[in-house]
């Protein structure tokens, strides 16, 4: 099967929303600059991807979580490694756009704000939600014998929710709470997102200063 292919029946919403998003990039006028034609795109492809992924995390039970999960293929962390450069690359973006707004009146700043403040917490929780799935894929995937996660309960047949639970409390705290990792694989994963996510988290810190500053300076 074409890797193309692979990736569509693999991940069928990551890929159905990084098409409108690209499709919205391109049907925006040229009048805009490229950054932020770019940051539209990317910002409508991953709020796509977060309603579809929420939609699915409500509903599905741990037979579905299993089934998703073993519909991933080898590909996983190659995935999750581009998207989380094009996370990277999209903070790099919001600096440019950010310098595009200095000395505007704030009137006219304000949609570049509102654009860069979009795009920061809908990276955040799109960085999060590819992990959430990483850790599903590795759980199912894994020795049932010696599971890659060890949740309070015991629970081996987790939902979403608990995976949810355990990236978000990386991406947010950079720890693990009461839930413990069993394999070397799964600590190498979580290492990079706490790593990445400690950086992010400056990142949305500093914009957020700076953008307070901007407002007040008016």
């Amino acid at each position: 099967m074409h890797p193309l292919h692979k990736l569509v029946r693999a991940r069928p919403r990551l890929v159905s929303s990084l098409a409108v998003g690209a499709v919205i990039a391109a049907l925006l006028p040229d009048s805009l600059h490229v950054i932020t034609r770019l940051l539209v795109g990317w910002d409508a492809a991953v709020w796509i991807y977060l309603v579809l992924m929420g939609w699915l995390m409500m509903t599905a039970t741990s037979e579905q979580v299993r089934r998703i999960a073993s519909q991933e293929d080898e590909s996983g962390p190659v995935v999750l490694l581009v998207f989380s450069l094009a996370a990277a690359a999209s903070l790099a973006a919001i600096v440019l756009e950010l310098s595009k707004a200095k000395g505007m009146p704030l009137s006219e700043r304000a949609p570049h704000y509102l654009l860069t403040g979009a795009t920061v917490v809908g990276t955040w929780l799109f960085v999060a939600t590819l992990f959430t799935f990483h850790y599903a894929r590795m759980f199912y995937r894994g020795d049932h014998t010696k599971p890659a996660l060890q949740f309070p309960e015991g629970e081996l047949d987790p939902n979403f929710w608990d995976f949810l639970y355990f990236s978000f409390t990386i991406a947010a705290a950079s720890q693990t709470a009461d839930v413990n990792i069993m394999t070397p694989s799964l600590r190498k994963t979580a290492l990079a997102q706490t790593v990445l996510s400690f950086f992010f988290n400056v990142a949305v810190l500093g914009f957020a200063i700076n953008i307070a500053a901007g407002v007040v300076a008016g």
